[in-house]
């Protein structure tokens, strides 16, 4: 299957389109990430990739905001419980792709 043939809505897949609405859908909750963003932005300059010239700002920025949308939808999961449901909302959130929706994010700002 192509690329194009797997895309969702201009989106990676269908999970990351669904996450990336549900994270932007109410006002309350895209301002909450516009403000992370705002954060990861200004930790950007500090950190350790960008010091040795292996990230620009704007990487380390996209890498940060991604890293915090991910452990944010990840810590949310009500299933705890080893079960077939478990292992597929796993196998979904691991199939979003967290970067593209950092850099939605960050152009939106």
């Amino acid at each position: 299957m192509e690329e194009k043939e797997r895309r969702y809505n201009g989106w990676t897949n269908y999970e990351t389109w669904a996450v990336a609405l549900w994270l932007g859908d109410e006002q309350t909750t895209s301002d909450y990430w516009a403000s992370v963003a705002d954060e990861c932005k200004a930790e950007a300059t500090e950190a350790e990739q960008v010091a040795a010239g292996t990230w620009t700002v704007d990487e380390a920025t996209r890498f940060s905001l991604a890293e915090r949308l991910r452990e944010d939808v990840e810590s949310g999961s009500p299933l705890e419980e080893a079960s077939l449901y478990s292992d597929l909302l796993n196998s979904a959130i691991q199939s979003v792709n967290w970067d593209e929706i950092a850099s939605a994010q960050l152009e939106e700002d």
